[in-house]
């Protein structure tokens, strides 16, 4: 990684590289640097073995369902239902306190993992995320890889550095990215 240190980090690669380890990592270090950190991220629901879905996972505290196997849509992402109240309810409402926590004392890391297909469906996690780049906050997010209009902006910001995560990069991320924030 090059040595200035970018506001704002989003994490980019395949699915299964690691991206959702690094981003747990990195806000363990945030907790233990006792940095005041908001936001979620996505974690596989099994049954058996099998994937049935997605779930939301506050910062805060607190889980809901982003997709399902056994919700109906529209919207769809392959055989996943998704949920985009929960985005809406859930996730936007826990990154503006971000945004309001931010205002009023220095150094809040806004997490979010992922700025992906599925959770763009909302308009209002699309403002939010938007938003939280426009803060005084420091954000560090996963990014789907492929071409979307929003996210695609997201990554072209001057203010952004996109990190692509590999099986040779993979393990030193949270440590190099903790460094960024100030936190190593």
């Amino acid at each position: 990684m090059a040595s200035s240190a970018p506001k704002h980090i989003l994490l980019t690669g395949a699915p299964g590289c690691g991206k959702t380890t690094i981003i747990l990592a990195v806000l363990r270090r945030l907790r233990r640097a006792g940095r005041p950190t908001f936001g979620f991220w996505t974690e596989e629901v099994r049954q058996s073995g099998v994937r049935q879905g997605f779930a939301l996972e506050l910062v805060s505290g607190g889980r809901d369902m982003l997709a399902s196997v056994r919700r109906s849509g529209p919207p769809r992402v392959g055989r996943y239902g998704v949920n985009v109240e929960a985005m809406d309810r859930f996730a936007v409402p826990e990154i503006e306190r971000g945004l309001a926590a931010a205002k009023a004392k220095p150094g809040v890391v806004i997490v979010m993992d992922e700025i992906g297909k599925m959770e763009l469906f909302s308009r209002s996690f699309q403002q939010a995320a938007i938003a939280a780049l426009d803060s005084p906050a420091r954000v560090v997010a996963t990014i789907m890889a492929r071409p979307h209009p929003v996210a695609d902006s997201l990554k072209a910001r001057s203010d952004v550095r996109v990190v692509p995560v590999t099986r040779q990069n993979r393990d030193e991320l949270a440590r190099q990215i903790a460094e960024m924030l100030g936190i190593a």
